[in-house]
């Protein structure tokens, strides 16, 4: 749920018949058709205030590249607004945080290169004045030799100027490619360690007990006769399913009852694209090209298929400046997701628990930075509520640092007993991002001014907006858990009576006679 591994693959080209951490451009080396596809704490704690910052500041400033005829080149890669000389301040805090989270990126690389873009700048400012004051004595009058004699300097300034920014163009490419690696920091109360070292936040209800064998839903929805894997591998490759009957009512039952109930709390309803550009998926901290992906790439475009609606969800407001008041903005966004799940194997992934792709509802909240923490806590809480209101038995784990994707700062796991299967499974996540996507995406927002001040209105500094998801309903997920969790003995299974409303008041779902 949680989508932290995210790599590339190609996807077929689509028929035009159906024509919509390393965050780098890397070649494709794979390509799937659609019929071949089978998803903190430092030891030594920095200061609070290093964390929260992460890695921000103003965007970095690249001059524009003229050709040799002194036009404007095609401008490069999107850039990230990186404080590289945050990084490089707090080198010793970036490091440990990289070694923590247990990431690759090149720290070391990355302040080099820094380096060496400064020196080309400065270069490149000198040699522009030198060029500005050639212009600026052509203007009087000269000899006609001392004329000729600055028109061959300018010329040559220009040369060596048009040579430097190309070059200072590829070293910034290049710094910005390196510097993407680097992960968010980490809230200082995050367990350090892989997935084991998470700690329990919170257990909630008990093991359901039956009387009688359990079966888990691989087998119910065969009896039930509620989907078939069978005919969808047929159709489209393993790890895809057919959902029949009433497990249809009840996929549209859990959307509209988990829309509702989060629309009451403030959110506003979305459905998103299922189809972006990859530079996008790039700015939300996620990999859209590797060796390793969980990404549909279409090949022959700059386009992928999502996996989660935080993608789209998270782009709504790029490059754009919200107004302080408008602020929080809450979002619950329903969407089909696609992921290749790259490497999952193994009887813990089978039936319904990892699928190529399904639907989702997810939560989605732009805030100030000083709100991110308690609208992270909302969220957990109200995915909380929302698996309580369906009888499951959970808990809820503040996830170690090992675990984290590079945009989350402080990510919580929702983990539910699945009977059948034996054991506990993901099935929601809540991540606190802080700045870390909104500085890729460009979406800021201008904090009020106080009327005591000289500032005119509107038109105070702007602030970075920092972002925040949570998974509301990951649909085959919560079917498992509810077949599993509440299969009778006679081989049916009862409808969670909040969910019966949205099923034209069916309560059980029955085996089929003969």
């Amino acid at each position: 749920m949680g989508w932290t591994a995210m790599q590339t693959v190609k996807l077929a080209a689509i028929p035009a018949a159906f024509s919509s951490s390393r965050f780098i451009f890397r070649p494709v080396t794979k390509t799937l058709t659609l019929s071949s596809i089978s998803r903190h704490n430092y030891y030594q704690k920095p200061p609070f205030r290093l964390l929260t910052r992460a890695l921000s500041a103003p965007a970095l400033q690249i001059p524009e590249t003229t050709d040799n005829k002194g036009g404007v080149e095609v401008k490069p890669q999107w850039k990230a607004a990186i404080d590289f000389k945050w990084i490089r301040d707090n080198k010793k805090a970036v490091s440990n945080n990289i070694r923590l989270r247990n990431s690759n990126a090149n720290l070391e690389l990355v302040l080099e290169l820094y380096e060496k873009m400064l020196n080309v700048q400065k270069e490149v400012e000198r040699l522009r004045e030198e060029r500005n004051a050639v212009a600026n004595k052509m203007k009087g009058k000269l000899e006609p030799s001392e004329r000729q004699k600055l028109i061959e300097e300018g010329k040559t300034l220009k040369e060596a100027l048009v040579t430097l920014e190309e070059d200072l163009l590829k070293l910034t490419d290049e710094l910005q490619q390196e510097a993407q690696c680097i992960p968010n920091m980490t809230h200082p109360d995050v367990p350090i360690g892989g997935e084991d070292s998470s700690s329990i936040r919170k257990m909630v209800g008990s093991q359901h007990e039956f009387n009688f064998p359990v079966k888990d839903h691989l087998q119910l929805g065969k009896e039930l006769d509620i989907f078939d894997f069978d005919a969808a591998a047929e159709v489209s490759g393993s790890k895809f399913y057919y959902l029949k009957n009433e497990a249809v009512m009840l996929e549209m039952a859990l959307i509209s009852w988990t829309l509702s109930e989060v629309m009451k709390r403030g959110f506003s309803p979305l459905t998103t694209p299922e189809i972006v550009r990859s530079s996008v998926v790039e700015k939300c901290g996620f990999q859209p090209r590797g060796t390793n992906t969980q990404v549909y790439s279409i090949e022959g475009t700059e386009q992928c298929l999502i996996g989660t609606a935080e993608i789209p969800v998270g782009g709504i407001h790029m490059d754009s400046i919200l107004a302080d008041s408008s602020l929080p903005r809450k979002y619950v966004a329903f969407s089909h997701c696609f992921r290749t799940e790259a490497g999952a194997a193994g009887t813990a992934t089978r039936g319904l628990y990892r699928v190529h792709q399904f639907s989702k509802v997810e939560m989605f909240i732009f805030c100030r930075p000083e709100e991110s923490d308690s609208y992270h806590e909302e969220l957990i809480g109200i995915e909380e509520e929302l698996f309580s209101q369906l009888g499951l038995h959970y808990k809820t784990l503040d996830m170690a640092t090992e675990d984290l994707g590079a945009p989350a700062y402080r990510k919580f796991d929702v983990e539910a007993w699945m009977p059948g299967l034996g054991r506990y499974g993901e099935i929601s996540s809540a991540s606190n991002c802080t700045d870390y996507q909104s500085r890729r995406l460009g979406i800021r927002y201008r904090p009020s001014q106080p009327s005591s001040t000289n500032s005119k209105k509107g038109k105070g500094p702007t602030k970075f907006v920092h972002t925040l998801n949570a998974t509301a309903c990951a649909v085959p997920r919560m079917i498992v858990c509810l077949l599993e969790n509440y299969q009778q003995e006679d081989g049916s299974v009862t409808i969670p009576e909040p969910l019966r409303p949205f099923m034209g008041g069916l309560d059980r779902i029955a085996p089929k006679s003969s």
